[in-house]
């Protein structure tokens, strides 16, 4: 289980013990090849770091200050991407469901007909009800429960109930379809375009999402974990770019390494980073002797590579026996923007040795951990947001201070969006830059509807624990009532008694199991005041 408990990057090259199974938050970043993910351009920048971890007390200019102004055709479009919405793990054939990415309310749906996952307008051309709400019909198509209009896997109208049959076919008029965005299916995720222009509906043809292979490779296992965060878009990407937190973000959760001389007793250390490639299309990043790699908008992600002694066979057969694979493992977080103040996350860890253990622990085991580590540091980042909003985002490196080489990719984020996108994210005409009010910390730390309800998996297990927990009463109430409802003499003593402690064994265990599922799915605070003592 340790070994998924890595939602940021974390990498000293001195951790790396090879015959020992590590987390991978301990573990080094390599990648020999760029995993046939998008190829980046000849970069535009120079190298650069953040400035020397030794630091003065004087004050310090940005590293590296940009002045050169992109064309308009090097801006980036981030309307023209492709963007994930959900693991189909956790979309259900059987109903539509309601998401919300750059703003646009979509509904995605099974087309049983054409066996494919849609995406369309949240919107029935009616009286504009949300199409989420709706169902899936016995043939197939998506009907608006308002007034059972049903549309095809293309968007057409089939069937308006109200129109008389010897009328106008009023269903084929071109208002009465919905608008249909170009989506697929990659790596277990659906995707889609958010444009439903027609230009763009043979997108896939032409650009295609950032493919991952270790993904759909047999011979790694992995988990997928998605989870809908109060903050945005760009603190999002920042957070996982940041791994000198982990430690103290995330102290008592993930595993973190014994003190030494240049550590403080928490784990934190001077971190060697800096961005080595830089363009429209994202950049890469060295961690000491590791890669990172952002592909904007959406992924994140870098390799770990380790073990194994390939180049250290003698050439005879004994010595061919002897060789043993490199482990691989990656961490991939793909963020989608939601709205102002609000994102996705979609992470996967996927890893070609301990794959027994995803045979044996169920993937909400996996979840409960990881959403303690998100909620561990959700709450600052929350009101981080939005400090940093109350300033110009061009003028972030003057709002923050960032002197160490620690904060070397978070500066390079913040360098690519400055000058592919004005230093924010393009929402268009419909959003200006405020934020929603602050929820209670309650509702902001709420797990179930970020969560649960969008997990098959958590979902699931939530249901089941409650089902156990009302067994539990039950018997406990019918034991007792058992007891008191025999005369004396009818069950021996041994039985009585035995069935008076399984009422007390199962009262308990139904108030446990109680706090346990509140605390796992519903919600559960943390407290860092408390947990460094």
């Amino acid at each position: 289980m340790e070994a998924l408990r890595a939602p940021s990057p974390v990498s000293p090259a001195s951790l790396i013990r090879p015959q020992a199974f590590k987390p991978l938050s301990t573990l080094s970043f390599t990648l020999s090849k760029p995993n046939s993910l998008t190829q980046f351009n000849k970069p535009k920048f120079k190298t650069f770091t953040a400035v020397s971890s030794s630091v003065s007390t004087e004050p310090t200019s940005p590293p590296d200050q940009e002045t050169e102004t992109p064309d308009q055709d090097e801006k980036f479009d981030w309307y023209s991407q492709w963007y994930a919405i959900m693991p189909v793990c956790d979309l259900d054939k059987r109903a539509p469901h309601g998401k919300k990415v750059m703003g646009l309310d979509v509904v995605v749906w099974w087309d049983k007909n054409e066996n494919a996952w849609k995406v369309f307008d949240d919107m029935c051309p009616h009286r504009l009800a949300p199409l989420s709400e709706g169902r899936i019909d016995q043939w197939g198509r998506l009907q608006c429960v308002y007034h059972g209009w049903c549309f095809s896997g293309s968007g057409d109208c089939k069937l308006i109930p109200q129109a008389p049959p010897d009328g106008p076919p009023v269903h084929t008029f071109k208002k009465a379809c919905v608008a249909v965005y170009p989506s697929t299916v990659q790596n277990g995720i659906v995707w889609f375009w958010p444009s439903t222009d027609p230009q763009y509906k043979d997108i896939l043809t032409k650009k295609k999402p950032p493919y991952i292979p270790e993904l759909d490779d047999p011979s790694f296992t992995h988990t997928m974990y998605n989870r809908d965060i109060p903050y945005g878009y760009e603190i999002l990407i920042e957070n996982l770019m940041d791994p000198a937190h982990v430690p103290y973000a995330h102290y008592g959760i993930m595993w973190t390494p014994q003190p030494s001389v240049k550590r403080d007793r928490e784990g934190g250390r001077p971190l060697e980073m800096n961005v080595t490639k830089i363009d429209k299309n994202g950049y890469t990043a060295q961690q000491q002797n590791g890669k990172w790699n952002f592909l904007p908008p959406c992924v994140l992600y870098g390799s770990i590579t380790f073990g194994g002694n390939p180049n250290e066979s003698d050439g005879t057969a004994k010595g061919k026996l002897a060789q043993k694979p490199p482990r691989q493992a990656l961490l991939i977080f793909i963020c989608m923007p939601v709205s102002p103040g609000n994102s996705r996350l979609i992470f996967a860890s996927p890893r070609n040795f301990a794959v027994w253990m995803d045979r044996i622990i169920p993937r909400w085991v996996y979840h409960i951990n990881q959403n303690l580590i998100i909620d561990s540091d959700l709450y600052l980042l929350h009101v981080e947001e939005k400090k940093v909003l109350e300033a110009d985002p061009n003028d972030w490196q003057k709002i923050c201070f960032v002197p160490t080489k620690s904060d070397a990719l978070v500066v390079g984020f913040r360098k690519w969006i400055k000058k592919y996108s004005n230093g924010q994210l393009n929402w268009g005409n419909n959003f200006d830059r405020s934020l929603p009010p602050s929820p209670p910390r309650e509702q902001l730390l709420d797990r179930y509807w970020s969560h649960v309800v969008n997990c098959s998996s958590c979902n699931a297990a939530y249901k089941s624990l409650n089902a156990l927990q009302v067994a539990l009463q039950v018997f406990s109430v019918a034991s007792v009532a058992i007891v008191a409802a025999t005369k004396q003499g009818l069950i021996s003593v041994v039985a009585r008694n035995t069935l008076v402690v399984a009422a007390v064994l199962c009262f308990v265990g139904s108030k446990w199991l109680s706090h346990f599922i509140y605390k796992n799915f519903r919600y559960h605070d943390y407290n860092h005041a408390f947990v460094f003592h």
